[in-house]
């Protein structure tokens, strides 16, 4: 829109570019601890032969906006002219009326960077107009540009991807924190640990002896006591770093929760009533990591089933909650099934039922939410892989097995939480009875007690490990990280 004149576009893009005089940025924006996202988007950011723009994308406060400070704190150790690098947010309310053009050309006509390498870091790219237009064009025609963005909406930044992004840009998705990357960000001290630990593998036979496996749960028991708090503000960092969790939950709520509701979310989707979309996301909240039957929400909320579907689809794209369907069905059955969702952080759900400490003694909330974390680390580990991740239920039987994850040539790992004190398993349970099957790779339960760890005695062809949620989770991060950062060395 032509009314704003340049000069107020400048004052607000000066504002939020002061490398332009000081020739550095603040290290309050940079943050000291780079998460594995910012690798991968600097692999791709960076690459010397396959030129890609980069797509940030995950929910708000998970620290997309700091890797791009990150992004452009590299960019200026490198030698590049501040005034090559552009920030812009479209969450500014000038801003969202301008579009990409006319903010590159009033940036170009009054710092007169050298056009010959040009960074451009777009935040909230999904509030331009055209966005995906414009990422064509520039990449188009200017091959010189480097270009990353973030959005807060996924599935609808795939779906642009489709039209416009083929062979341009790479969306890479940022999850909440992983327990590994809180006691990172916390400052808290990590056991030395072998690059080789994988904790899907703890139970194959001969992969570690009993001793060897005692001393590695010596070692992580004192991360222990920080779980806690990690699953109950821990997922996003601004928020993890703070001292006063009933303010943390507060802004999770707020910043969180109501803005994508009420704001992201009704000018991205055609939501006719936000009551409703409240009250649906409230009924998932109190249910994260149960089945989900639309009928019943579609009763209690006294809206028709179809919106119910459609309101799921769009709080999955806002990178609110996780679709979980089950797994070994086909056909009519598979056509009838029944999902399970978890919220994209227990912390989420803490805030909005305003869940405090007291919830740590509570055997049947501490449930689900280890669940929840579960299958969000699970998640988060296997995206970039060809997987598949969802849950077994026999209906006739009522047998179950809450995560199962199909990979490769049909190989899986299955996973059973039971957080609580008693964690035998009967011969009959379906963990027990799949761990025969020459597909299962690793078959784990979850459990509670910083004791309760060890291979069972059940005579199965795949063993079944017991390992407690923290030193699971923990391992899992350091896996991942051990196994990326281990990559990017070799290429």
């Amino acid at each position: 829109m032509n009314f704003i004149a340049d000069e107020k576009i400048l004052k607000v893009l000066r504002g939020y570019n002061d490398w332009w005089t000081t020739n550095a940025i603040s290290s309050e924006l940079t943050r000291p601890v780079k998460r594995l996202a910012y690798f991968e988007a600097k692999k791709v950011f960076e690459h010397p032969q396959i030129r890609r723009e980069v797509i940030l994308s995950g929910p708000r406060r998970v620290g997309k906006t700091t890797i791009m400070y990150q992004m452009i704190e590299d960019c200026l150790k490198k030698g590049i002219p501040s005034k090559n690098i552009l920030y812009v947010s479209f969450d500014h309310p000038m801003l969202k009326l301008c579009d990409i053009g006319r903010i590159i050309d009033v940036f170009q006509n009054n710092l007169n960077p050298d056009d010959r390498a040009l960074y451009f870091f777009f935040d909230e790219i999904q509030y331009a107009q055209d966005w995906d237009l414009w990422l064509k064009t520039l990449y188009d025609l200017n091959p010189s540009y480097h270009i990353m963005a973030t959005g807060s909406a996924s599935l609808l930044l795939a779906e642009k991807a489709k039209e416009s992004g083929v062979g341009r840009w790479t969306t890479i998705r940022i999850p909440t924190l992983s327990f590994y990357e809180y006691i990172d960000l916390m400052g808290i001290s990590k056991p030395g640990l072998s690059k080789d630990i994988f904790p899907t593998a703890l139970g194959a036979l001969g992969a570690l002896e009993k001793s060897k496996l005692s001393r590695l749960m010596i070692e992580l028991e004192p991360l222990q006591k920080h779980f806690h708090r990690y699953l109950l503000v821990g997922g996003f960092p601004e928020v993890a770093l703070s001292d006063d969790i009933i303010y943390a939950q507060k802004i999770i709520r707020e910043d969180v929760v109501d803005k994508v509701l009420k704001r992201d979310m009704v000018s991205l989707f055609p939501i006719r009533n936000v009551a409703e979309l409240e009250q649906i996301f409230l009924y998932l909240c109190m249910i994260s990591g149960n089945i989900v039957v639309q009928d019943t929400i579609a009763k209690e909320v006294r809206i028709s089933r179809p919106t119910v579907s459609h309101y799921m689809d769009f709080l999955k794209q806002a990178n609110l909650i996780y679709v979980s369907q089950p797994t070994e069905q086909t056909g009519k059955k598979a056509l009838k099934a029944r999902p399970k969702v978890y919220l994209a952080d227990a912390a989420i759900r803490n805030a909005v039922l305003m869940i405090g400490e007291e919830v740590l003694t509570d055997s049947t909330e501490m449930g689900l939410i280890i669940e929840t974390t579960i299958y969000k680390h699970v998640h988060s580990f296997n995206y970039l892989n060809a997987t598949q991740i969802g849950y077994y239920r026999d209906s006739k039987t009522e047998k179950e097995i809450d995560i199962v994850i199909t990979y490769g040539a049909l190989r899986k790992i299955i996973i059973e939480v039971k957080y609580r004190e008693n964690t035998s398993l009967s011969h009959k349970e379906a963990i027990v009875e799949w761990a025969n099957d020459p597909k299962v790779a690793s078959a784990i339960v979850i459990t509670k007690n910083s004791s309760d760890f060890g291979i069972t005695d059940h005579a199965t062809s795949c063993p079944i490990i017991k390992i407690p949620a923290f030193a699971f989770l923990y391992l899992l991060g350091h896996a991942e990280y051990t196994r990326y950062l281990g990559n990017l060395q070799h290429n």
